[in-house]
């Protein structure tokens, strides 16, 4: 190896290490993440699948991990009888017995539960954001 390309190999390996090894993901913005992602596919569900009839009797799922009773809703939900043979009801399940079980198992001592308002998760607070008027 050459005394000039030395320093540009070194100078290649120290720039490019930092940009492809990003911090792994922790259990709390695991569980936020997966939470955001279940609610989501739970509004996509209701508006793609209003001709199957038991998807309008499946619980609501608002989910906000912060928020006790998450919990009961994501048990209530998983064990819903309703739409056993439709596979996105199935998958969104999954995907809630998954969270369920890391809320309760594995990230339990990460999570931090601000309030245990079960209501918050039926009908949840819409925020706006109302923009000042920009008078000149």
């Amino acid at each position: 190896m050459t005394p000039q390309l030395l320093p540009l190999l070194l100078l290649l390996l120290l720039a490019g290490l930092p940009a492809t090894r990003p911090a792994p993901p922790t259990c709390y913005s695991r569980m936020l993440a997966l939470s955001r992602e279940i609610t989501s596919d739970f509004q996509s569900l209701q508006a793609t699948e209003p001709l199957e009839a038991c998807v309008r009797y499946l619980p609501r799922l608002y989910l906000d991990i912060h928020n006790y009773c998450v919990l009961a809703k994501l048990r209530d939900f998983v064990a819903s009888p309703q739409c056993w043979k439709v596979a996105r009801v199935d998958a969104l399940k999954d995907k809630a017995r998954k969270l369920y079980t890391i809320m309760n198992s594995f990230c339990r001592r990460d999570l931090v539960f601000l309030s245990d308002d079960c209501n918050a998760l039926e009908y949840p607070i819409v925020v706006t954001t109302v923009l000042p008027d920009h008078q000149s």
